[in-house]
C-alpha cells in the first residue's frame, strides 16, 4: 500500500510503509530524459544527472558528498533514461534525515562549477567510448537508431561525442531551469517509517521551491511500412543481433498482455528462446527478449550473440519462435510463465529501493499507480487468447527491425529472411 500527497507548488510525496525493515529508500523522480532534447541537446539530461554529484556550496566537492552517505554505510547514485532522471538514496532507517538532506543539497545547490563541467565531458566521452567497445551494449543503442530512426526516442540516453562536446554551461542552466521544477518532480520513499513524518519532511525542505513548467517531450513518429535493417561490421569472435518489432505504449490496454508474451518468449532458462536457440539448436550461448512501453511507442526485442557463420540460422530460429507466439500458447505453459512473472515481482519487494522505484516510477510516467495486488491480479486475468491477439496484431513481417554488430559484411542481405 502507498499513501500520495501533493504540495502547494506540485511537487507529489509517495511513501509506501514496510513495518520490521531497517532501511529507508528515496527515490527523486524527475520527469526529464533524452526525448525532451533536441539533436543538438543530445545527452543533456544525462550530463546534468552527473554533474550532480561534483558538489554543492555546503559539500563543496564529489568526495565530500561521498563521504556524507558512505559515512553512514548507505547507498547514493542516479540515472538517466529515455523518459525520466533519478536519484536515489538508501540508508538505515535512523539516517533518513542526512539522506534526504544530501538529495535536497544536491538538487538545489550544485555547483555546475566550470572546471568540474570540463572534467565530467571526458569522463562521458570516456563513457561513450567504453560502450562503443562493446558489441553487446551497442547493438541495443544500434536497433533503437533502427525502431526510431532520425528522432529522440532512437539516440544513445549519453548522446554522442559531436553533441557532448558542444554542451556549454549555459545550455545546461537553461534545461535544468525548464525541467527541475517542482511540478515535474516526485518523491519516493519506502522503509519502516510514516507518511507524515516523510510529508513534515520533505514539506519542510522543499515546499518553498519555485514552481514552473517543464517543456513537453517531443512526440515520436511510429510509422512502419517496412522490415528496416542496420549492420556495424567489426572484428569479434560473435555476431550480436537484435530483431525487434514495434509494440505498445506504456498506457495500452494490451501493455500487460505482451509483457507475459514477453514472458513465454524470453525471459529465463525455461523460456522458448533458452530452450530452442541455446539448448535444441546450440545457436546461442546468450539470449533473451525485453519489452519496453514508452509514452507514444514500444518494442519487443530478442538479443543473441551467435557464431557469425550460423547468424542466417539464428534470425529463422528466432522468427520460427516469433510465428509460434501467434500459433499456440498452452495454458500450462501460460500458468507457468505468471507464476514466474508474479514471484519476480514479488521477490522484488521485498527491498525498499525496488517499492520505492515501484510506485514513484509509475506515478511520474502515468499518474497511475498499480499496487502489487493490482498487478497480480491483472495478470491471472490474462488468457491465452488474450496473448494470440496481441501476438497476431503486433508479430507481422512489415514491423520487423534487425540491427547486427560483428564481423558481417554490409553487403550480406537479411531481407529475405525478415518474414512472419
Amino acid at each position: 500500500m502507498y499513501q500520495k500527497s501533493v504540495l502547494d507548488n506540485g511537487l507529489r510525496i509517495i511513501t509506501s510503509s514496510m513495518p520490521g525493515t531497517h532501511s529507508v529508500s528515496i527515490i527523486l523522480f524527475l520527469g526529464t530524459g533524452s526525448i525532451y532534447e533536441r539533436a543538438e541537446e543530445a545527452g543533456l539530461s544525462h550530463f546534468i544527472e552527473h554533474l550532480l554529484f561534483k558538489g554543492t556550496q555546503r559539500r563543496p566537492t564529489s568526495k565530500d558528498i561521498s563521504e556524507a552517505i558512505e559515512g553512514v554505510g548507505g547507498i547514493l547514485n542516479g540515472a538517466t533514461s529515455k523518459e525520466l532522471t533519478m536519484y536515489w538514496c538508501k540508508v538505515a532507517r535512523p539516517h533518513f534525515p542526512l539522506a534526504l538532506d544530501l538529495i535536497v543539497d544536491m538538487l538545489q545547490h550544485s555547483k555546475f562549477d566550470a572546471k568540474d563541467i570540463e572534467r565530467e565531458r571526458q569522463i562521458i566521452i570516456e563513457e561513450l567510448n567504453e560502450s562503443m567497445d562493446s558489441p553487446q551494449y551497442r547493438v541495443s543503442m544500434l536497433i533503437d537508431e533502427v525502431v526510431w530512426p532520425d528522432q529522440p526516442l532512437g539516440r544513445d540516453v549519453i548522446g554522442s561525442k559531436e553533441s557532448v562536446a558542444g554542451l556549454s554551461r549555459r545550455m545546461l542552466m537553461d534545461y535544468t531551469g525548464h525541467q527541475y521544477v517542482p511540478s515535474n518532480v516526485v518523491v519516493s520513499v519506502a522503509g519502516d517509517i510514516s507518511h507524515d513524518e516523510v510529508l513534515s519532511a520533505v514539506g519542510g525542505a522543499l515546499n518553498d521551491w519555485a514552481g514552473g513548467i517543464p517543456k513537453p517531450p517531443y512526440p515520436t513518429d511510429d510509422t512502419q511500412q517496412e522490415p528496416q535493417i542496420r549492420i556495424e561490421p567489426r572484428e569479434s569472435e560473435q555476431a550480436h543481433l537484435c530483431l525487434a518489432i514495434r509494440g505498445v505504449p506504456i498506457l495500452h490496454p494490451d501493455r500487460f498482455n505482451l509483457d507475459m508474451l514477453n514472458v513465454v518468449l524470453g525471459e529465463g532458462m525455461s523460456s522458448r528462446l533458452f530452450l530452442e536457440i541455446r539448448e535444441r539448436r546450440g545457436l546461442a550461448y546468450d539470449t533473451y527478449s525485453y519489452v519496453q512501453h514508452f509514452f507514444d511507442s514500444g518494442a519487443i526485442t530478442v538479443y543473441a550473440g551467435v557464431d557469425p557463420k550460423h547468424i542466417d540460422s539464428a534470425i529463422q530460429a528466432i522468427l520460427e519462435q516469433l510465428h509460434l507466439l501467434k500459433e499456440d500458447i498452452p495454458e500450462a505453459e501460460l500458468s507457468k510463465a505468471k507464476e514466474y512473472a508474479k514471484g519476480r515481482l514479488l521477490l522484488r519487494m521485498e527491498d525498499t529501493r525496488n517499492v520505492a522505484s515501484w510506485t514513484g516510477g509509475q506515478e511520474i510516467l502515468t499518474r497511475r499507480i498499480y499496487t502489487v495486488d493490482e498487478a497480480v491480479s491483472i495478470i491471472d486475468a490474462i488468457t491465452p487468447e488474450d496473448m494470440k491477439r496481441v501476438a497476431r496484431q503486433l508479430l507481422v513481417s512489415e514491423s520487423l527491425n534487425l540491427a547486427v554488430v560483428g564481423p558481417v559484411t554490409e553487403g550480406h542481405s537479411f531481407y529475405g529472411l525478415l518474414k512472419l
